[in-house]
């Protein structure tokens, strides 16, 4: 992981769940196959009400990832079905982190277990402080969002032991680091 992320923010709402981030008729494209994977990223957020996202799409047609890097959410981030293509896909669109009041518990894991991207916590609802299109920095080693376009500083809940999983690029790749599997 890098020490520092920076990109464009993309501001959602509460209760984004699972489907609204990669609807199941797009469940069918093979993972680890680089051409079709791609197609996750295309797809991510695809599912979202026009009145989630007004005029701004996530990802411009024709393209396979999006201009944004960090996405901004309220609480509940990743409710739904359990899918591990939800954090799959926004990592093939070129997320790499999604900060939120509180996340569904299991798209947290699959989001640290499989490496996809970093998912933080903030107390402050953020989602009435920045808008889609600030630019914005993390500084992952201090835990510290900075918003450039408005000049304003956040500061993240720890990521505690998960960030070691991250760090490795998921729980499998930590396992065998540690010798835990060979």
């Amino acid at each position: 992981m890098a020490d520092i992320i920076k990109g464009k923010a993309y501001v959602l709402g509460d209760n984004i769940d699972t489907d609204q981030i990669i609807p199941a008729m797009h469940l069918v494209y093979k993972l680890d196959d680089e051409e079709e994977s791609k197609l996750y990223g295309k797809y991510a957020f695809s599912g979202l009400p026009k009145e989630a996202i007004g005029d701004t799409p996530f990802i411009k047609e024709g393209e396979f990832e999006s201009e944004y890097k960090i996405v901004i959410s309220g609480k509940n981030f990743g409710c739904g079905s359990s899918r591990e293509h939800a954090p799959f896909a926004l990592a093939k669109a070129g997320i790499e982190a999604v900060i939120a009041e509180d996340y569904a518990r299991i798209f947290y894991r699959n989001s640290v277990d499989g490496g996809f991207l970093i998912p933080y916590e903030t107390e402050k609802r953020l989602i009435d402080e920045i808008k889609t299109g600030d630019e914005l920095e993390i500084d992952v080693l201090k835990g510290i969002l900075k918003n450039k376009t408005s000049k304003k500083e956040y500061v993240l809940k720890e990521l505690g032991d998960v960030k070691d999983i991250i760090d490795a690029g998921g729980l499998f790749n930590y396992a065998k680091e540690k010798n835990y599997i060979k």
